[in-house]
């Protein structure tokens, strides 16, 4: 059990009309396949900085893994649990006790080192430079492309993006459909849930909670499509599957009870997506890596964290269980 939190402005996550507004990231640089490039790549000079509750986080971290660059970039993991301080080490689940490059309690103490007159809020995923001793980039959809491509020379062969089967993670024939289908989603679902949990007025929460299931409501008619089975765009993950999962993974365990996200649950309610879920999640093979969707889940964290979100020492104890098991014979694609 984690002990009460104080109520503090880093907890103010809605404007005065009671919208959740999130903050742009500021740290925007790109690492490069270039050697000539400001930031190129190079096995062992870049640090990941997560933790496990944050989706925005475990898009990165779950690309990592499907790109089998564990022994490229380093990772760093905090504490879940969000303090006045910010993010912080405690050394618990299998995180840091500090930060193992610098010796810092607080990942304020990261973003200060990169620009003493930083002012916004110290959030996650980064990636360090320990060349440079700077900061990256702090944003997950920029780095997550950076990990497809820049970092290709450095892993297995048959992980690089030239020989995955489909074209890769993002592939040239589908970046039109991607982006366009992450252009809602992140809006609608992967932001919206925010605006739905954080929303500090009826009003918010409900110019919100209809969005999100409409959504969800559009996306199993999607996979309703033989052209897009047993994954969003076809037989090979994309980055669109990558992007959907990390919301939906949390969604029965954490925000239909915690972010009062509570119209439909998906294990319940949307069979095809569930059935998308569950297929991502229990596969071990080489489509995911050896199971990248399961092995950068923690389901502990996520409940965690978003409790004390909210500031509750309450932490749910459903659903049971967190993830409904793999069935086999019920995970084939839908005629």
């Amino acid at each position: 059990m984690h002990t009460s939190i104080e109520k503090t402005a880093v907890y103010k996550f809605s404007a005065e009309d009671g919208q959740f507004k999130r903050q742009i990231s500021q740290f925007r640089s790109i690492v490069s396949a270039d050697p000539t490039a400001e930031f190129p790549a190079e096995a062992g000079r870049y640090v990941l900085y997560i933790n496990y509750g944050c989706p925005w986080a475990h898009r990165v971290n779950l690309v990592r893994s499907l790109k089998g660059l564990e022994n490229v970039i380093q990772l760093v993991a905090m504490d879940h649990i969000l303090t006045p301080n910010g993010w912080t080490y405690t050394g618990r689940d299998g995180t840091e006790p500090q930060d193992p490059l610098h010796g810092f309690k607080y990942l304020r103490d990261l973003y200060l080192k990169a620009d003493p007159n930083y002012n916004a809020r110290f959030t996650v995923p980064v990636l360090w430079d320990k060349k440079k001793s700077t900061i990256v980039n702090n944003e997950s959809s920029e780095i997550i492309r950076m990990l497809y491509f820049a970092f290709d020379a450095l892993v297995e062969p048959h992980l690089r993006e030239q020989s995955r089967p489909g074209g890769g993670l993002y592939p040239v024939h589908l970046r039109q459909d991607i982006d366009a289908m992450n252009d809602w989603v992140y809006n609608t679902v992967n932001n919206g849930v925010y605006k739905v949990g954080f929303a500090g007025t009826q009003a918010a929460y409900d110019a919100n909670i209809y969005p999100l299931f409409t959504s969800l409501d559009r996306l199993e008619e999607h996979l309703a499509d033989s052209a897009h089975q047993p994954y969003l765009f076809g037989p090979h993950i994309t980055e669109a599957d990558v992007r959907l999962f990390v919301t939906l993974i949390r969604f029965d365990v954490a925000y239909y009870t915690i972010f009062k996200c509570n119209l439909k649950m998906i294990r319940h309610d949307y069979p095809r997506l569930h059935l998308w879920l569950r297929r991502l999640y229990w596969d071990e093979g080489p489509e995911t890596n050896g199971g990248a969707f399961k092995n950068t889940t923690w389901f502990k964290p996520i409940k965690e964290g978003y409790a004390a979100s909210i500031k509750s020492n309450i932490t749910p104890a459903g659903p049971v269980p967190n993830i409904i098991g793999p069935e086999r014979q019920d995970l084939s694609a839908d005629s």
